[in-house]
């Protein structure tokens, strides 16, 4: 199971505000989520999608393309990858560790 945290960014848009590119692409995550294939959290600043990584990379190229179905001509796409093999990982799993941590 990997982490990513991905930015989808239309360049060129008609106005500073991209948030409805972000509800777009939160529709498609949420369609892969219905499907079991992923979970996924939305951030003020990106977007975490947690599973397999062969589908990750799938749903990134989804969600990649969706600007340009919507008339943008140009996106930029920033992707970190945590794939971790040594034991299993979840995004509570990490914030976890790091409370415990805290609490020490």
């Amino acid at each position: 199971m990997a982490i990513v945290d991905v930015s989808v960014i239309p360049i060129g848009t008609e106005s500073s505000s991209v948030s409805s590119y972000v509800a777009d692409l939160q529709k498609i995550l949420k369609e892969y989520e219905k499907d079991g294939k992923i979970r996924f959290q939305l951030t003020p600043m990106n977007t975490i999608i947690e599973g397999e990584l062969s589908i990750l990379f799938q749903v990134i190229e989804d969600i990649h393309e969706s600007p340009f179905n919507h008339g943008i001509q140009r996106v930029a796409t920033n992707i970190r990858i945590d794939d971790r093999r040594d034991k299993k990982t979840t995004m509570e799993g990490k914030l976890s560790s790091v409370q415990r941590q805290l609490e020490q």
